[in-house]
């Protein structure tokens, strides 16, 4: 068994802006989460990413933006509150929501970035 405080680097990328441009280019959209060690509701965040990344991993790649060390892309996105979620396709921002949120927001934003349809 792992430790909790490791699991999500299996699943998720640490993005940086060494390789941020790369991926959010790349063939998949990127669904990045912006975070900090200190944000209680990026803490509560963190497994319901997790169940996410896991859902999607074919089809979406999922980063982590930590905003104390990655403050230059912090400041591009204009991320101002964390948890951020920023989903990007083709190298462009497609959505975003702010804040601790509902699972089933999260999977509407990653459902419209892999073109699946809503249920109406």
């Amino acid at each position: 068994m792992m430790p909790t405080g490791t699991q999500h680097q299996n699943l998720t990328v640490k993005l940086t802006e060494a390789n941020f441009d790369g991926l959010i280019s790349g063939d998949k959209p990127v669904f990045a989460d912006f975070w900090a060690d200190w944000c209680g509701p990026c803490k509560v965040m963190d497994p319901v990413v997790e169940r996410l990344a896991a859902r999607y991993s074919g089809s979406v790649v999922f980063g982590k933006v930590n905003v104390d060390e990655e403050m230059n892309l912090s400041s591009r996105y204009q991320v101002y509150s964390i948890p951020t979620f920023l989903v990007f396709k083709r190298g462009q921002p497609m959505d975003a929501v702010i804040g601790a949120v509902s699972e089933a927001s999260l999977e509407r934003l990653l459902k419209s970035a892999v073109g699946e349809r809503q249920p109406t």
